[in-house]
């Protein structure tokens, strides 16, 4: 039998070829999409996000866990969309207007991933319309916004009030180094993270996962 707990040790390595070794192995003794991605990938990246919190592991470990992960979900994917094994939610993340940091977003995007939402990354620069027009199109229930600058901070409130003016029914968090409990409250998110382990936290309650 395929081991997950080998599994989800290839994540938190980083090991690539493990991973896909064992998912492919797992895949063609039958083994249920489902667990292999619980208990294997999911469970894997859960160790990380809780060093990475911890301050054990840094940012570079996350990254390569993250791809390892990636590699397995390829083969994965197919045979989860087969099985009807539904993502957790769906959430749209991106950068604000007039901010091009992107490392924070996508460790929130990878971690996300990782606990098994469906994510989309909608880029850095976003305005607040093109925030409310892919919440519309997209249909989210989770949208993050990152700002790396307090000169784009503002741009966090413009896009709330946009989401919030275009009736749109959908959680919002925001993140970013100047960014604080105070400023969500502030300006009406429905919640703040101060990094990207956190993040997959808030999602989850913010939906009551």
């Amino acid at each position: 039998m395929a081991d997950l707990k080998a599994l989800s040790e290839a994540v938190i390595k980083g090991d690539q070829n493990k991973a896909l070794e064992i998912t492919k192995a797992a895949i063609s003794e039958g083994m249920a999409p489902a667990k292999i991605l619980n208990d294997g990938l999911i469970a894997g990246m859960n160790v990380i996000g809780v060093r990475f919190k911890n301050n054990e592991v840094y940012i570079p470990e996350v990254l390569i866990a993250a791809r390892a992960m990636k590699t397995a979900m390829e083969v994965l994917a197919p045979k989860l969309v087969e099985a009807g094994v539904e993502p957790i939610a769906k959430a749209a993340i991106g950068t604000v207007q007039g901010d091009l940091h992107d490392i924070g977003k996508n460790l929130v995007v990878m971690m996300l991933k990782g606990a098994g939402f469906d994510v989309i990354d909608l880029g850095v620069d976003v305005s607040s319309q093109k925030f409310v027009d892919k919440v519309k199109e997209l249909k989210p229930q989770v949208v993050g916004m990152s700002a790396l600058l307090t000169t784009t901070m503002p741009a966090m409130e413009k896009t709330i009030a946009a989401i919030k003016e275009a009736g749109l029914n959908v959680k919002t968090m925001i993140g970013g180094a100047p960014v604080t409990q105070a400023y969500a409250d502030r300006i009406g998110a429905d919640g703040y993270a101060a990094d990207a382990a956190s993040a997959v936290d808030l999602a989850k309650a913010l939906l009551g996962k």
